[in-house]
């Protein structure tokens, strides 16, 4: 009975949870469709591979901000492959009752409270690893399940 309980508090507290803006320039988070490098959604086919993340537009250089109040909870290494060194990094969040990582983002700090609105890095260079690719945060849940309805 008392996991029960749990797992409804659990439920409530994420019910309704947004996404704010996460990139300077997409202020209604806007995903990645389709491209030459494939698709951007939850679920989609890469190389016999499911994606385990939504990406959201953000353009190379841009800022990237606090979806809403987060705790920092360190830098993370994406790739950790020589040829993809210019977007190998991103950082661990939590918010919300959320655990989530965004990915192709240098992070300002990697510790610390920041305020949904605040910057907390900036969108790594993409197009040098994937000329043509639609730049992208990739937002993934700790747990690996579909950000979608968060945004």
């Amino acid at each position: 009975m008392r996991s029960i309980i749990v797992l409804l508090a659990v439920l409530w507290v994420c019910d309704g949870v947004k996404f704010g803006q996460l990139c300077n320039g997409n202020p209604n988070n806007r995903r990645r469709t389709s491209d030459s490098f494939g698709q951007g959604h939850y679920g989609a086919r890469r190389n016999g591979k499911l994606h385990e993340g939504l990406d959201i537009v953000c353009q190379d250089g841009s800022a990237v901000y606090a979806p809403f109040d987060v705790t920092l909870q360190g830098k993370l290494i994406v790739y950790n492959d020589p040829r993809k060194a210019a977007i190998d990094e991103g950082i661990n969040l939590r918010g919300e009752g959320l655990c989530f990582k965004l990915f192709y983002v240098r992070p300002d700090r990697t510790t610390g409270s920041v305020r949904k609105g605040e910057r907390i890095g900036t969108m790594l260079p993409m197009q040098t690893v994937y000329p043509g690719i639609t730049s992208h945060v990739h937002v993934q849940m700790c747990d690996k399940s579909d950000p979608t309805s968060y945004f």
